[in-house]
């Protein structure tokens, strides 16, 4: 079983129009960790969600499309402050730009006396990741909690940085520094390992480093130039990313992160709190991740893949 931890929302894209004072949305229910909880559960996964949830008309939407995706929503917090939105506006490339809406809003509220104080024998990992972790009250619950759960589950963490929610680069880092310490497996971008550590930070020098402070695994993942994986034990592997035509790249980045987890887990990784890549196919993992999130990448916003969706697709 897993459970994601943090940001939901709902994504706001811009649909032009030529009628003078009509300004045209298109919603969808996002937020990074809740990304990777779809992409866990249509990938045949029982997972469960963690986060404070509005009540308003936009929460009420958010609950039934956790219910939809068969997500187990026992540890969603209601809350009568307003909804996240996020403002996505799409490059010319298909690559996305966000502007978010989280002024005293429901899911950066989240306080460590609300917390669980204990979670099914089960839970096999928690993963936790963007604004969420950044953004006090919710970020130090969270990090309370991984901290406590560390010894016992496997810790996924995307830092997925979102510096216009949190501008302060100290905070973010300091959330690095912390996550990673307890974090089994830890996936960055590419542009979120230049925001914290400069573009001069080699990806094989930031993996060398993050598998120092205690990962069992670090990916890297480049957009179009496709993924890496670096493991503890000296192995490195790269996937091809298969040529697409991108409608937009909303939750790529999740999918990956999901797609990764899925793998560990169905094939024998995760066991007793812990990350065991002895006998694993790294080269299978990185492929099989890049493929899911690829399948995103033609889709409009943050359309997670089904197993049977991977396994189908005639995608080059």
């Amino acid at each position: 079983m897993f459970i994601s931890c943090g940001d939901i929302l709902v994504d706001l894209f811009h649909s032009p129009s030529d009628s003078v004072g009509d300004v045209g949305l298109n919603g969808h229910v996002g937020g990074s960790p809740l990304n990777v909880a779809v992409g866990l559960s249509r990938l045949g996964n029982k997972a469960g969600y963690l986060c404070k949830n509005s009540t308003d008309v936009i929460g009420q939407g958010i609950s039934r499309y956790i219910e939809a995706n068969g997500i187990l929503s026992d540890w969603v917090v209601p809350s009568d402050l307003n909804s996240t939105l996020a403002m996505i506006r799409k490059n010319a490339d298909g690559s996305a730009n966000y502007a978010f809406y989280t002024s005293n809003t429901a899911d950066v509220s989240l306080t460590p006396d609300e917390l669980p104080e204990q979670f099914p024998d089960e839970l096999a990992v928690l993963h936790f990741g963007s604004y969420s972790t950044a953004v006090a009250p919710t970020s130090t619950a969270l990090l309370a909690l991984a901290k406590r759960e560390a010894s016992r589950r496997v810790i996924s963490y995307d830092p997925n940085l979102r510096t216009g929610v949190q501008p302060d680069l100290d905070v973010w880092q300091e959330t690095f520094s912390t996550l990673g310490s307890v974090a089994d497996f830890v996936k960055a971008s590419d542009e979120d390992i230049a925001t914290l550590f400069g573009n001069e930070k080699s990806y094989e020098s930031f993996a060398a480093d993050t598998i120092a402070m205690g990962a069992s695994a670090v990916a890297v993942t480049e957009g179009g130039n496709g993924a890496t994986i670096y493991t503890a034990d000296g192995r490195i592997a790269k996937s091809t990313p298969p040529a697409i035509t991108v409608a937009d790249t909303v939750g790529a980045g999740d999918t990956f992160q999901a797609a990764s987890l899925h793998w560990l887990y169905a094939n024998g990784c995760v066991a007793n709190g812990s990350l065991t890549l002895k006998d694993a196919d790294i080269q299978q993992w990185v492929d099989f991740a890049t493929k899911a999130a690829a399948i995103t990448c033609t889709r409009l916003g943050a359309d997670l893949p089904t197993l049977a969706d991977i396994n189908n697709w005639a995608g080059s």
